[in-house]
């Protein structure tokens, strides 16, 4: 069978047990959120969390272009410490749709672009739970807004699609990701100090008794985040998904919208 032109192998193996949804599940649904999705991921290099024997099996993270992929799957030369690599780029529904007929369950975009690598436009604050309570995670989320929009900026919010929340905000290119790094290393710091009851800066786990993480280290050269509208390689096929401050009183989990219900959501914003 093809699907945007793309002939898809195995299209009945089970990729995610629970719900039961086949590799052809999968991809309707990249084909279908496509038009949401490709905004997000146009001109940013990926890694690609690949799961070719579904989320119960043992996944791993692709960051270099195979040498297999065809011509219409373009990339970018990147610089590394190591020298060079290729990485994927993904702007066009055909090349989702392949990357998706690999096993890629999960796209992970950098903060910058294509033609300035070392410039993020973009920067992300993950609120990563240390328990399962999600209304701190929400307070957390609410507290962070307020300490930004303090700072003149009024951050977008995600559900992560597995426990957390993301807030992030677009940024004028020009200063690079170190100055970008300190930055976000001040903010987070400044909301421990604000919070130091809700919110650590302590990378190790075991150090961060019970808070919540302010993850400010994606926000560094090569370092990428969930793509919104991103399946996550979870059980119930979570979604990254945008929502508004209003919504998150009603928001249950981080999880709350997965596979199966994405669209009713995507079609009532689209009625608005």
């Amino acid at each position: 069978m093809q699907i945007a032109g793309v002939d898809v192998s195995n299209p009945d193996k089970i990729l995610f047990p629970k719900k039961g949804i086949t590799k052809e599940g999968m991809i309707s649904y990249y084909e279908k959120i496509a038009p949401l999705m490709l905004p997000y991921l146009k001109n940013r290099p990926l890694t690609l969390h690949r799961f070719p024997s579904g989320i119960n099996e043992s996944g791993f993270y692709q960051k270099n272009a195979a040498d297999y992929f065809p011509d219409f799957i373009k990339t970018v030369e990147i610089e590394t410490e190591e020298g060079k690599n290729t990485q994927v780029l993904c702007n066009d529904v055909k090349s989702v749709i392949y990357l998706a007929n690999q096993g890629t369950v999960v796209f992970h975009i950098w903060l910058s672009k294509k033609d300035k690598l070392r410039q993020p436009d973009k920067i992300i604050f993950d609120l990563d739970p240390s328990e399962d309570d999600f209304e701190k995670i929400k307070d957390g989320a609410r507290i962070l807004r307020n300490l930004l929009k303090k700072k003149k900026i009024d951050p977008s919010l995600m559900t992560s699609g597995k426990s957390g929340l993301h807030l992030y905000y677009k940024i004028r290119r020009g200063k690079d990701f170190d100055e970008i790094k300190a930055l976000t290393h001040d903010i987070a710091e400044e909301a421990e100090k604000q919070a130091p009851d809700l919110f650590t800066t302590q990378i190790r786990k075991d150090k961060r008794e019970g808070k919540i993480f302010v993850d400010y280290l994606r926000n560094a050269y090569a370092q990428t985040a969930v793509c919104p509208y991103s399946l996550r390689a979870t059980e119930d096929a979570g979604v990254a998904t945008p929502i508004e401050w209003e919504e998150l009183t009603k928001i249950k989990s981080a999880s709350q919208y997965n596979i199966e219900n994405i669209f009713r959501r995507t079609g009532q914003l689209n009625r608005k």
